[in-house]
């Protein structure tokens, strides 16, 4: 437990090996919930993943401590088995081969505590032909089917514009290490929660998967169009452009009667779903000629009157004007020791009787090596001397 700090996770200790961005998502969900999560990162790292001034790791990062270890090390290994000891969760995002070669394999992991639960991600799985190879969002996206779905109907794929894959994966896995943890109580001994970008990236098709192995439909582009629904997309206005689902049948015919044109709803080409979506260019080419020719914020008003789903289509600045995301309070602040009042993105999920905490900005590395080795029970000679050989 961090002093100062509750929350409910307060009472777990979660060893963080992870990297680059799947990884530190899953810790993140723990972090902001009270765990003391102890951040373990080599003395010099050259990977070209850890640019400390970039508003991406700061967001990533916070609410740890560091410790910076060399694990290639045996007095570096021997320090992390004896943190091992002591802790609740350990989660890694190293390819399956080299966890071995650092011996921080489950099998030895599981044998030096019982108790711990171990959370692993990787590209494409711990065993399997493409176990070793490794993973990159991009490289899910495309492999897991999203960048054939995604874009305008005949474009050629199109990456999503944020890393779906490593997100989902690292959400997937912090929900698997929590239920590990409740498991635990129960049985006592912790258990191996792994996944990987291409399993979460799978998962994430979602109904376009179930088109396939059910109805035996291969899904393809549909742009900003719903892929089974109409009217359901984007649509022109005088001055931009309004996101607008009213496929339902009292939501079309209402949708009718908004844009002067009540007869469209008994017009046999747009009478049912299935009539709609077969002649679905040129009703919305009719659509988007008489919405083009109205205010977003008039047109909005009116279907939001009739309570039909709609929206404007935000920048990324107008999201975080906007009246509702500041309600729900969806960007935090942390001190930094350099930067002062730090904004980052908060939590999306709220609590009856707890709260998220942010309670320190990503450290620098090896901020915490001293504190963290003391609890252990070194001495500030033997510490020196680790430093002076480079192991922290």
């Amino acid at each position: 437990m961090i002093p100062g700090v509750t929350g409910p996770l307060d009472r777990f200790r979660v060893l963080d090996l992870t990297r680059i961005r799947s990884g530190p998502t899953c810790v993140k969900q723990l972090a902001d919930w009270g765990a003391d999560v102890i951040r373990i990162e080599p003395p010099n790292d050259d990977s070209g993943y850890a640019d400390r001034s970039s508003s991406d790791f700061q967001n990533l990062h916070r609410n740890k401590r560091s410790l910076t270890l060399d694990l290639k090390s045996s007095e570096g290994h021997d320090i992390l088995m004896r943190l091992v000891d002591g802790a609740d969760v350990l989660v890694e995002n190293f390819r399956p081969n080299v966890k071995s070669r650092l011996g921080i394999d489950w099998e030895s992991l599981h044998a030096r505590n019982p108790r711990l639960v171990m959370g692993s991600i990787s590209g494409f799985g711990q065993t399997g032909p493409y176990a070793d190879r490794p993973g990159f969002d991009q490289v899910a996206q495309g492999m897991g089917g999203l960048m054939s779905v995604t874009g305008l109907k005949g474009q050629g794929p199109v990456r999503v514009g944020i890393p779906i894959a490593d997100l989902t994966a690292g959400m997937y896995c912090a929900m698997g290490i929590l239920m590990a943890l409740l498991d635990r109580e129960r049985t006592g001994v912790g258990q191996w929660v792994h996944t990987s970008l291409l399993q979460a990236q799978v998962a994430m098709l979602d109904f376009q998967a179930a088109r396939w192995l059910i109805d035996g439909v291969v899904p393809g582009q549909a742009g900003n169009d719903h892929p089974t629904a109409t009217p359901m997309g984007v649509y022109p206005t005088r001055d931009g452009a309004i996101n607008i689902a009213a496929s339902g049948t009292r939501m079309w015919r209402e949708f009718c009667d908004i844009i002067s044109r009540p007869e469209l709803f008994d017009d046999p080409r747009y009478a049912t779903p299935k009539a709609r979506l077969k002649h679905r260019p040129e009703l919305n080419a009719l659509i988007g000629e008489i919405t083009g020719n109205m205010a977003t914020a008039d047109l909005r008003a009116a279907l939001e009157e009739k309570s039909i789903p709609c929206g404007p289509i935000y920048t990324i600045d107008e999201v975080f004007a906007d009246p509702q995301v500041q309600h729900l309070n969806m960007v935090g602040e942390v001190e930094h020791p350099a930067r002062g009042a730090q904004k980052v993105l908060a939590q999306p999920i709220v609590m009856s009787q707890s709260e998220p905490v942010l309670h320190s900005a990503t450290p620098d590395a090896g901020q915490h090596t001293d504190a963290i080795l003391a609890e252990l029970g070194l001495s500030s000679g033997e510490i020196r001397e680790l430093k002076e050989r480079h192991v922290v």
